[in-house]
């Protein structure tokens, strides 16, 4: 088996690529010639302007202007008067009507003129200047200089970008992989990717085997024992009829509820252990017929018709995730209230009450097994505490979620999240 290689490797390749196509183009681009201004002008093609008194046609950078005042030159520039005689010789002109200042005196008067300069040559009462041009913002150099950056740029961000994402995706596979376990349903943890990724995937599937075998376990053992349970609770009831009349209609009334404690608890580990087989749905329907039921047999639920939504899910489980929702809202604020909507791929549900509402940081505590909202332990106004819980393993088992928030005119809403086709 080829011996997964490391993600060491494509970045450093990454950043060899970079190095290697960023000098390539500086090296490219040096050699292209330097800016403009850079070039020597010869000396030949200034005594030519001075004689003319206009730019040669094969001349650039240089401008041609008639001034009369006989104060001239750049800060930058110093006299030659070697350099002014060899300019006069070339015109020719006598070498007292010449007046040059240059950037970079000449060792050689005959050499080419590096750096700005300003020539005169006195003609009548005033002068014919011939000066370098000032340098432009942007020229051609610029452009080419330019161009290659941002191609150098765009290329580096597509060579970045491609290796960012063969990195990240087997790491953003295995988050998705591992928030999808939970008890009954053990997603398969991919092996793709660098060797690191590789490991850590491996790591992550013996973590998620260890954790859902112990929670099975403790699972399995609730439900044995909330079953062994019901042989003496049904020994004790059978003994409670020997009491006198109204020390058994109390101990019958607290047996009722331990039995029904029981079936929550039942309910519960078989919600959180089993995963039916999921069927296309109408959610609408499903949502509709459960209210027309509940309604008839005397829970206050109102049900406003939404679109119709598919989904793909068992049909008994939904029906129970809402009616402990209904339950709950009608027990802590009368009357419940169910609608659902579809957007970009979901379907939402919202189950709201005129109740108290949920308390302020709780939310998430609500949903844990045996945690009630209502702090009393009376069966009347309080629960068994596994509704929220059952409600949360039935929504995440079909890939969905739960949120509990308040109503901004008082009472409860809860927001149940499903894919929908």
């Amino acid at each position: 088996m080829r011996r997964p290689r490391s993600i060491t490797l494509p970045i450093v390749l990454l950043v060899i690529a970079a190095a290697l196509i960023a000098t390539t183009v500086q090296f490219t681009s040096m050699f292209s010639g330097p800016p403009p201004w850079f070039r020597p002008t010869p000396i030949a093609r200034v005594a030519e302007a001075l004689r003319t008194g206009r730019v040669p046609d094969n001349a650039r950078g240089i401008e041609v202007t008639r001034i009369s005042e006989d104060r001239f030159g750049r800060s930058e520039e110093r006299s030659s008067p070697a350099r002014d005689a060899a300019i006069a010789a070339l015109i020719p002109a006598p070498a007292n009507r010449m007046q040059g200042f240059y950037e970079f005196p000449p060792r050689d008067p005959d050499s080419d003129i590096f750096g700005s300069f300003t020539v005169g040559l006195r003609d009548g009462d005033g002068w014919i200047l011939v000066s370098t041009a000032p340098p432009p913002t942007f020229t051609s150099w610029h452009f080419r200089r330019l161009a290659g950056m941002l191609i150098t740029l765009a290329v580096l961000s597509v060579l970045a970008w491609y290796v960012a994402r063969r990195i990240s995706r087997p790491i953003r596979e295995l988050a998705h992989a591992a928030t999808r376990a939970r008890l009954g349903a053990r997603p398969t943890i991919p092996h793709g990717g660098p060797r690191e990724v590789r490991e850590l995937a491996e790591a992550v599937e013996a973590m998620q085997d260890r954790i859902l075998q112990q929670a099975e376990g403790r699972t399995a053992m609730l439900a044995a024992i909330a079953h062994d349970l019901g042989t003496p609770l049904s020994r004790i009831a059978f003994w409670v009829e020997q009491l006198p009349e109204a020390a058994r209609d109390r101990a019958s009334a607290d047996i009722d509820e331990m039995r029904a404690m029981l079936g929550a608890v039942l309910r519960f580990t078989r919600d959180d252990r089993s995963r039916e087989q999921h069927a296309r749905l109408d959610l609408g329907s499903l949502i509709e017929s459960l209210g027309d039921d509940l309604a008839a047999a005397g829970v206050l639920v109102d049900v406003d018709l939404g679109p119709r939504v598919i989904i793909e899910g068992d049909p008994v489980a939904l029906r129970r995730l809402f009616t402990n929702l209904v339950e709950n809202a009608v027990r802590y604020g009368d009357r419940a209230r169910l609608c659902w909507s579809v957007s970009a791929g979901w379907a939402e549900v919202l189950v709201e009450d005129e109740g108290p509402g949920f308390p302020a940081g709780r939310a998430e505590a609500l949903f844990a097994p045996f945690v009630r909202g209502e702090a009393s332990r009376n069966r009347a106004t309080g629960g068994t505490g596994l509704g929220l819980a059952i409600v949360r393993s039935i929504a995440e088992a079909h890939g969905g979620e739960v949120l509990l928030t308040n109503r901004d005119a008082g009472g409860g809403r809860v927001r149940v999240r499903l894919p929908a086709e």
